[in-house]
């Protein structure tokens, strides 16, 4: 048999990223001995579990269905299609999408089709990492999919709408998995330190142990799994009864980081992060940087902050720095962590060497101070709209001067209400490109005010 192809009996639950068979025995990874057999063992994605739901109907109604499973790692694609093969009675066959062929494909989809013919079973065909099929790959898929010769179950972290070709895509039901929160994390490892298939209370876990693993997991159950399993290791080494949380940075090779997401530390390291990017100092503000990244701080959280700083405090002293914080922000999103670290630290690198000015929400401020304050004057007439119907006869747009009729496409003439026709929000630095802003801002304002 190909190794790029794996096949196996229905019965048998599935192994992480590898095949069904023979993944209940003591020496296998803790993650393969604990992964969930039906859908009420599954952690996390409650939206996708709903009584109901498109998911529940393929696995309780044996409908056949082909899926298109997106998330990150570790949050359940592997287990989904394992338990659609286990709970309907197919049998389960793995392609890899690094290793195999179109030849492959052709052979996997050919043999469910016999196998279909000859007995009536139907085959889960399941394709890991399905955005690294070329597009020649995903078309050997078709045939199957559209005669139901097989159930396709494909996974992919990438979106799909980029990564997969649109016949594939609209011959699948989409599914979106979010990435497991520390409560789900914690129940996978309290799962797993209980279960008979796990470490069946052969050891205990310390709470801050217990935290360590959750904030180095970040979502991942697998990856949880997996440090507990070394952790667990380690402790039983030394002849322990318990992991405490310097057995589990040693098992880790990873120093606890004191950080909690929903505490006090979490506003003291963002508010020192932000000062430090505000004061200039780039190594204080990776620093920071670094810290919140170790302990799992939601790099979008980090994302929107750096979007804000880069109006707040640079402004148009840097007006490049908007552009950077919102391309790191698109990159968090659409390559995720830990990749995405380069991003957010290049967008705090530039933003901390850039020269700052606050003078943007000084202005915003300023403006919407006196409208709170009930400085709300009535348009100029010439200003007003002059499109409709006996507008005119109003007064409207009468003596309004169209500004690229003007020299310079500047005109002179009130826009501000009377109320506010002398204020002044907008108050540039000569720091950086504002120093060029402040010039022209003062000789447009001559110009538009007759001075």
């Amino acid at each position: 048999m190909d190794d790029a192809l794996f096949e196996t009996a229905p019965a048998t639950p599935a192994a992480g990223g590898g095949t069904l068979a023979g993944n209940a025995h003591a020496s296998a990874p803790l993650a393969v001995r604990m992964r969930p057999r039906t859908l009420d063992e599954l952690v996390g994605q409650e939206h996708l579990l709903a009584a109901g739901s498109p998911l529940r109907r393929l696995i309780e109604g044996d409908q056949p269905m082909s899926l298109l499973l997106w998330g990150p790692p570790g949050t359940g694609k592997t287990t989904i299609a394992a338990i659609v093969s286990g709970q309907t009675n197919r049998v389960f066959v793995e392609v890899s999408a690094v290793a195999a062929g179109v030849k492959e494909v052709r052979a996997a989809i050919d043999a469910a089709r016999a196998r279909l013919v000859s007995t009536g079973q139907e085959t889960v065909l399941f394709v890991d990492e399905v955005h690294r099929f070329t597009k020649a790959q995903q078309d050997a898929l078709l045939p199957g999919v559209e005669n139901r010769w097989v159930t396709l179950v494909a996974a992919t972290t990438e979106n799909p709408f980029f990564s997969v070709i649109s016949p594939l895509l609209s011959r699948s039901l989409l599914l979106t998995l979010e990435p497991l929160t520390d409560d789900d994390i914690r129940d996978v490892i309290d799962r797993a330190l209980a279960d008979e298939r796990g470490l069946n209370s052969t050891v205990g876990l310390d709470e801050d142990a217990r935290d360590h693993l959750v904030r180095l997991a970040g979502g991942d159950a697998r990856r949880s799994l997996t440090y507990l399993e070394a952790a667990a290791g380690a402790a039983t080494a030394h002849e322990a009864d318990r992991i405490d949380l310097k057995t589990a940075e040693t098992a880790v090779d990873r120093a606890a980081v004191r950080y909690d997401r929903q505490g006090d530390q979490h506003y003291d390291v963002i508010s020192a992060f932000i000062k430090s990017v505000r004061g200039s100092d780039v190594d204080a503000a990776l620093h920071y940087l670094a810290r919140m990244i170790e302990a799992g701080e939601d790099p979008r959280f980090i994302a929107r902050r750096l979007v804000i700083l880069a109006s707040e405090d640079v402004g148009l002293a840097h007006p490049a720095g908007l552009t950077t914080a919102v391309a790191a922000a698109q990159a968090v999103q659409l390559i995720g962590m830990p990749e995405a670290r380069l991003n957010l630290a290049q967008a705090t690198i530039e933003l901390a060497l850039a020269p700052k000015s606050n003078a943007v929400i000084k202005a915003i401020d300023a403006a919407v101070a006196d409208v709170r304050a009930g400085k709300i004057g009535a348009v100029p007439p010439h200003l007003r709209d002059a499109h409709y119907a006996g507008s005119k006869k109003l007064g409207h747009g009468r003596s309004y001067k169209y500004s690229h009729d003007e020299p310079f496409g500047i005109a002179e003439q009130q826009y501000a209400p009377d109320v506010v026709q002398e204020a002044t929000y907008y108050e540039p630095t000569e720091l950086g490109a504002e120093a060029a802003m402040k010039e022209r801002w003062e000789r447009l304002r001559r110009m538009i005010r007759g001075r």
